[in-house]
């Protein structure tokens, strides 16, 4: 039935290579989810020089988000002495796939953390990266086709 199908695409994993070992993360709770973009929301609007969100931001909220986000994988990193920098990227990659997808986690994974790895995508998008059909030419606001006989008229 298609009802199953749409099952089995919404039951995603992340899964994650560290240290030899591959760290498989379940899709977060629909609560988690929405504490997620709830605190990437308020941290844009706070990075943006808006009215911070103590509530969203605060340490409570943000509690054992980490451990929420990696769910079992949080464990077995710890049990297998995964460094600090891996875990935090590790849930930084899983903050990706909540607010945006799974190729966004994909990118953020493979840049190592390193936001500057990031960054010539930004660059290549900016430039218009591979596309290579031109913008028409700007034409000042003139047009080629000739005006109506009634504004022919009136400029006589």
């Amino acid at each position: 039935m298609a009802f199953e199908a749409l099952d089995e695409l919404l039951d995603e994993t992340l899964v994650l290579p560290i240290g030899g070992r591959r760290y498989t993360i379940p899709a977060p709770s629909a609560e988690t989810g929405l504490r997620v973009q709830t605190i990437v929301q308020a941290a844009a609007v706070a990075a943006s020089g808006g009215q911070v969100d103590e509530e969203a931001l605060g340490d409570a909220a943000e509690g054992d988000l980490y451990r929420d986000l990696l769910g079992p994988a949080y464990d077995e990193m710890l049990a297998n002495g995964v460094t600090w920098p891996a875990l935090k990227h590790a849930a930084r990659t899983a903050i990706a796939w909540v607010v945006q997808d799974k190729a966004t986690a994909e990118h953020v994974w493979s840049s190592g953390g390193d936001p500057s790895r990031l960054a010539p995508n930004r660059a290549e998008r900016r430039s218009g990266g591979a596309n290579t059909t031109k913008n028409p030419a700007s034409t000042s606001g003139t047009s080629s086709r000739p005006a109506p006989a009634r504004a022919r008229r009136k400029r006589r």
